[in-house]
């Protein structure tokens, strides 16, 4: 690893999400904005008030004419695969919004053409960055709860998401469970360590109507449990518009042979966390609100890619959340 310097990035899409992660990594001063891309005359607007000397232009072409370390990618699933492959083809480092691709086959197709190019490959799974999260992780790691042998998940959004590419198959993959879902899988998967997946079921719902795995409706409720080779099993749920009575419901139970451990979100907040130990009817805090977590995953991936990290193998978990997410949509 070089000495640390500040990547030269180009942000390819500035929604909301784009723009937040943009301002994360000005606030902590890891990396240079120069240019972004967007076709929306009100978007590149913006972007001089974010980055006043960054360069606007309409697409992706035009931002590889720049001289960049790297792009970070935040627009419709359905362009991730693409883009980031085109990206990664002119030898630049990648950080893409999750989902990082819709199916199992564009997320190998993407860790391939990172691994040939040997980039830097980073996608946007946030919720591992909270101090809840983390020194929950820390805790089981350490056998702080003994041995894992169920997960209990839960992420119902209030609200839904209000772009029409969000609620078409086709473009996004699926519903509320790769939106949401998609991080529920990765923690538990990260947290247990990657152990092997040995099945998955799932029930699917729009409108309080079952669908079948494998239809082009997208869900907006949905329910899978999934089995371990350690012999632990995980559970989830995860909606869009479900009447819960508040913002959002964001929790991950741990549960172990001496003990549990969860992460919960705190009066329905979509953004402050506790993370809670369990032993018997003992209740210890492992962390809580304030925990500024939002952008970290992209400011720990710009600071590595300023010291000169490349391709890093980690990253191929992904593919295991992947196939996760496929056996839920039964394809």
């Amino acid at each position: 690893m070089s000495a640390v310097r500040l990547p030269r990035l180009g942000f390819l899409g500035l929604g909301w999400i784009g723009q937040n992660r943009l301002q994360a990594l000005r606030d902590e001063q890891a990396c240079e904005v120069v240019a972004v891309a967007d076709p929306s005359p009100e978007v590149q607007a913006k972007v001089h008030e974010l980055a006043p000397g960054a360069a606007t232009v309409g697409t992706l072409d035009e931002l590889l004419g720049f001289d960049l370390d790297g792009v970070v990618i935040a627009t419709p699933s359905a362009l991730h695969a693409e883009q980031a492959m085109q990206v990664l083809d002119r030898r630049l480092a990648v950080f893409c919004q999750k989902p990082l691709a819709r199916t199992t086959q564009e997320t190998a197709a993407i860790l391939d053409a990172a691994r040939k190019a040997d980039r830097l490959l980073g996608c946007d799974l946030s919720y591992r960055h909270t101090e809840a999260m983390r020194r929950i992780r820390n805790c089981i790691v350490e056998g702080g709860i003994g041995e894992v042998y169920a997960v209990d998940l839960v992420f119902h959004n209030a609200y839904g998401p209000n772009k029409g590419w969000a609620r078409d198959m086709r473009l996004a993959g699926g519903g509320c469970a790769i939106d949401l879902g998609t991080h529920l899988v990765d923690l538990a998967l990260w947290v247990l360590g990657a152990p092997q997946v040995t099945h998955v079921r799932s029930s699917l719902f729009a409108h309080g109507r079952r669908i079948a795995p494998g239809a082009d409706e997208v869900e907006d409720y949905a329910e899978a449990q999934f089995d371990l080779a350690t012999g632990a099993s995980v559970r989830l749920a995860c909606s869009w518009e479900l009447a819960a009575g508040r913002d959002a419901v964001i929790e991950a139970h741990f549960h172990g042979s001496r003990g549990g451990a969860s992460l919960r979100n705190r009066n329905g907040s979509f953004f402050d966390f506790v993370g809670e130990q369990y032993e018997g009817t003992r209740t210890t805090v492992l962390a809580e609100p304030p925990d500024a977590w939002g952008g970290r995953a992209a400011v720990d991936w710009a600071r590595r890619l300023g010291a000169g990290a490349r391709y890093e193998p980690a990253i191929e978990s992904l593919l295991q959340v992947a196939t996760v997410m496929d056996g839920i949509y039964g394809r």
